[in-house]
């Protein structure tokens, strides 16, 4: 079928706009008719080579849209259903079954081969230009800045007719990564402390997750007085700017001392690395941010013999079929207003998100589609 895509053509090229062609559904596949699309630092990230897309190819993972479509074998949902398009995993090795669908073994061939990940038709791409020449595709298995996308029937997400999608799509990576990194990473006991570098639309995300739990002290660090506003509407008890510098002191003298977990939300490996040295015995540093492809980072030894502990999270950790509908629900409460960080952009504007959300003027950026 036909349909219209963004295609990077190479390392740092622009987006461009064409008219494509676009398989039917094959086993296990949905076919999606994409109505919105977050636009994510995650994309802006393969764009720049920094996550091994092949190129030319098509990004966007962040898509909610109408089932227009099921392939053989399909019977979680079916043509007309309200989804948002999630994150792909097997269903199969250790960690899926032990319900941890962000670490599934299969997940960089799902997310950055540019190709199908699983079925018969496994290493073969769904995407073509006009003049049969084949594109990388399938970016997070569902490479939504197009009109219609294909994905895989386990990541999709069922919503109810009552969700707006023109705001669901987002919940499909930054924000839920944000969210998730408190409330399935973190944990925080009551009276416990966060300071969350980066208030950004994943850094918000995880203010608003912060005021879901026990903790008492949830202090946000940013180099824009607008997002620090905004952390502090959302929930934040404090609000550092880091551009007028010792930060470190103003975090201990805030807790009384070191605090319970940092949540870095920037990928800068400075602002990781001083993250490292205010969490406490037993205390916690989570990693969210994306750096560039092969950055490292020091800590001191000596100290992370007390207790302390570095995690990773992916896209929130757990399953999108339990964190999503959580997050909608509470969304729906009037407790986690994430969809006050959009702004809504026209299909033909990506470049202008991308632009916008660069700059900081926009938090975050939502094509719709159709």
């Amino acid at each position: 079928m036909k349909a219209s895509a963004y295609v990077v053509e190479r390392t740092n090229a622009p987006f461009v706009l064409e008219d494509i062609e676009l398989d039917a559904p094959g086993p296990g596949e949905v076919l999606v008719r994409v109505v919105s699309t977050g636009v994510c630092h995650t994309d802006m990230i393969a764009r720049s080579g920094d996550m091994p897309l092949p190129l030319p190819g098509i990004m966007g993972h962040e898509g909610a849209g109408i089932v227009e479509e099921v392939g053989d074998g399909v019977t979680t949902v079916k043509a007309g259903d309200r989804v948002i398009m999630g994150w792909p995993f097997c269903g199969e090795c250790r960690n899926c079954r032990r319900g941890e669908h962000r670490y599934c073994a299969q997940l960089g061939p799902a997310v950055l081969s540019g190709r199908r990940y699983s079925g018969p038709q496994t290493g073969q791409s769904s995407y073509r230009r006009s003049d049969g020449s084949e594109l990388s595709g399938h970016f997070f298995a569902q490479s939504s800045f197009a009109t219609y996308s294909i994905t895989t029937a386990n990541s999709v997400v069922k919503l109810d007719d009552d969700v707006d999608l023109d705001i669901a799509g987002v919940l499909a990576c930054g924000i839920t990564t944000g969210a998730g990194a408190i409330l399935n990473t973190a944990k925080p006991a009551a009276g416990d402390s966060l300071v969350i570098y980066g208030a950004g639309a994943v850094g918000l995300a995880a203010v608003m997750a912060a005021v879901n739990t026990p903790a008492t002290t949830i202090i946000a660090v940013d180099l824009h007085d607008s997002r620090l506003a905004l952390a502090e509407k959302y929930g934040a008890t404090h609000t550092i700017n880091s551009r007028e510098g010792g930060v470190k002191e103003k975090i201990r003298e805030i807790v009384g001392g070191d605090v319970d977990y940092a949540v870095d939300c920037t990928g800068v490996i400075a602002v990781i690395e001083e993250a490292a040295e205010i969490i406490g015995m037993l205390g916690t540093l989570i990693l969210v941010g994306g750096a560039p492809a092969g950055s490292r980072f020091s800590a001191d030894h000596a100290s992370f013999l007390w207790g302390r502990t570095v995690v990773g999270t992916l896209g929130g950790g757990g399953t999108a079929h339990d964190l999503i509908p959580a997050l909608l629900q509470l969304n729906k409460l009037g407790r986690f207003p994430f969809d006050e960080l959009i702004r809504f952009y026209d299909f033909d504007q990506l470049e202008q998100a991308v632009a916008d959300s660069t700059s900081g003027e926009t938090v975050k950026p939502v094509l719709r589609v159709g």
